[in-house]
């Protein structure tokens, strides 16, 4: 390996760690009321729902990063299509991510302090409207299937430890379903994120440092 693919590999590795990372504290962060009620939307118009979400979408972006350094020392035939997935997946559900987390606070703020519980209906318009709802899910899909065409990529290289990759491709295809969990699943899900990144980034700086 080149001293600048070596040098790659450790950032990217680096990246998935710090993704992991900020995975767990997405939910450990993240205010938890019923949302149906002024208790919510005190939760949303707090500084730790616009931090968790920030969280959220940063490690977004770090674990794309992270998938293209295992690209650059991975069979790129095997790696090409995870990379494109996860990418284009994390484009669509940023966006989302982005109104969640700074829309709905102000929303919520302006309805704490007029004690509107009103405005708790557009949240729910704002949240499901058919297009961000549709490009959310869309978006989780698809990254769901790069994590998982990662996981095979690092399966058949023969090159990082077979299982590394599968607990972050776990994490990935359960994202949509652990937002109907309780408080305690979804922080699970933050955990096994979090296992996911580090282990993938650990073997990635490992085979950067070879």
């Amino acid at each position: 390996m080149s001293t600048l693919s070596s040098s790659r590999a450790r950032l990217g590795a680096g990246s998935l760690v710090a993704a992991g990372v900020l995975f767990l504290l997405y939910p450990l962060v993240r205010p938890w009321a019923d949302e149906t009620t002024m208790d919510g939307l005190r939760g949303m118009a707090s500084s730790s729902w616009v931090a968790s979400h920030l969280f959220a979408m940063i490690g977004f972006i770090l674990a794309a990063l992270g998938l293209l350094a295992l690209h650059l020392v991975l069979d790129r035939r095997l790696t090409l299509p995870a990379v494109v997935v996860t990418w284009l997946g994390a484009g669509l559900t940023l966006p989302y991510y982005g109104a969640e987390d700074f829309g709905l606070n102000v929303i919520a703020a302006r309805a704490v302090r007029n004690q509107d519980a009103s405005l708790l209906a557009l949240v729910d318009e704002f949240r499901y409207g058919s297009v961000a709802i549709s490009t959310f899910a869309a978006g989780l899909l698809l990254l769901g299937v790069g994590a998982v065409l990662a996981a095979v990529a690092v399966w058949r290289s023969g090159v990082l430890q077979r299982w590394s990759a599968v607990p972050l491709a776990a994490g990935f295809a359960l994202f949509i379903p652990q937002f109907f969990g309780t408080a305690e699943l979804r922080i699970a899900h933050g955990a096994l994120m979090a296992v996911g990144g580090v282990w993938l980034g650990v073997e990635l700086w490992r085979t950067g440092r070879r």
